[in-house]
């Protein structure tokens, strides 16, 4: 009966059930368009969840400490992926949206970059807490080192993604990285130099993007559409650009949702790509204020369900704590981003809202990292048993 208490975690599995709902039925009215005649993405989503689900399963048969054994060796095949995409030829390796970010086997597409983020968080974890363990009375130096290992895990894969280019995924890295630095434990004045410069440095470069947009596409090499979606951003106008269209288009689509939304089958404003990047627009405007405020409400509660187990599990394992404090991070950047760009207070990336938008690796990657942060529910409550028994 304890197993079978520890292996069934129905607040987490209520809360990825009705993310797959809500991800079926958002994709099936995105559909209606009819953008690829022939195709059925929601039954090409189910069977991704189902696959998800299987990792899921896989994962329950490890433990935490198997689990932070492992972690460089996740990492490394992370970053391999992201070295092979790089060399694969175009045939293997199409680039699709001006990026060479998928592998390409027949209809399937696979990004690596998603994966990637996981196998960071867990390895990071693991770096956290083994240092933390083995610098019990931290000095500045060992908090310098702590430092330099964090940058150098999150930098590695960020070249990488760059040369594809994805800027997108290279700042869900950066931020990724930057949590960690957060949480690891490093002297708070060292930490405030940190942000400090940080804070400097992000000034400057949006300032030279603001004032000197020439100047700022030459230092970093970025490509004419990626610009014209930084200016946008910063400068909204009425002009025909892709970008200007796409967020039109989604604010519309909002809009018109008004409070209860248009229904199922009922959206008339086209959106390219609305079952990928632009879902949540197709959820306002099927369901409108009510139905995407549910859906903002869900991973809140997804982020706070996550970040109350790393408080309750920090004493006995900081390595779960970790993961836990890295997946909410991943959560809330996928999040902030893809809503704030359908409604024009961030950049369009190709950012999807986790485990709704349509995609075999954003799903798959989704479901790896879940599945991590149930296996530390596992844990905690196998700990608890064991306390009280």
């Amino acid at each position: 009966m304890k197993k079978h208490k520890n292996f069934i975690q129905f607040d987490l599995i209520m809360i990825l059930l009705l993310f797959m709902f809500i991800s079926l039925i958002a994709i099936y009215n995105a559909q209606q368009f009819g953008q690829y005649a022939g195709s059925n993405f929601v039954v090409k989503q189910a069977i991704w969840f189902l696959l998800g689900i299987f990792i899921l399963i896989v994962f329950q048969f490890f433990d935490l400490r198997q689990l932070q054994s492992m972690s460089m060796m996740f990492y490394i095949i992370g970053l391999l992926s992201l070295l092979i995409l790089i060399i694969t030829p175009e045939s293997f390796a199409p680039v699709i949206n001006n990026a060479k970010s998928w592998f390409k086997f027949g209809s399937v597409t696979i990004q690596p970059s998603e994966f990637t983020k996981v196998t960071t968080i867990l390895y990071c974890a693991s770096v956290v807490s083994k240092h933390n363990n083995k610098y019990e009375i931290p000095t500045v130096k060992s908090d310098i080192f702590l430092l330099l290992k964090l940058l150098l895990i999150g930098l590695l894969p960020i070249a990488l993604i760059l040369q594809q280019p994805d800027f997108g995924s290279s700042m869900v890295f950066l931020f990724i990285t930057g949590i960690f630095i957060l949480i690891s434990g490093i002297n708070w004045r060292l930490l405030f130099i940190i942000i400090f410069s940080t804070i400097i440095i992000l000034v400057s470069i949006f300032s030279l993007f603001f004032f000197y947009p020439d100047k700022a596409q030459s230092i970093f090499h970025i490509e004419d559409y990626q610009m014209d979606r930084i200016t946008t951003w910063m400068e909204p106008s009425q002009d025909s650009s892709d970008e200007e269209y796409h967020i039109t288009k989604s604010l519309l689509a909002i809009g018109s949702g008004q409070i209860y939304g248009k229904g199922l089958k009922e959206n008339e404003v086209y959106i390219p790509e609305a079952q990928t990047d632009f879902i949540f627009s197709v959820i306002g405007e099927s369901f409108g204020f009510v139905g995407a405020s549910f859906v903002i409400v869900l991973y809140f509660l997804l982020i706070y369900k996550v970040i109350l187990l790393a408080i309750e599990i920090h004493k006995s394992n900081i390595f779960g704590a970790l993961l836990c404090i890295g997946f909410g991070a991943l959560i809330f950047i996928h999040t902030f981003q893809n809503i704030g760009m359908t409604v024009g207070l961030m950049p369009i990336t190709g950012i999807p809202l986790l485990m709704v938008s349509y995609g075999g690796s954003s799903v798959l990657a989704s479901l790896f990292g879940f599945s991590l942060i149930y296996l530390v529910k596992r844990e905690y409550i196998k700990q608890k048993s064991y306390l009280f028994k």
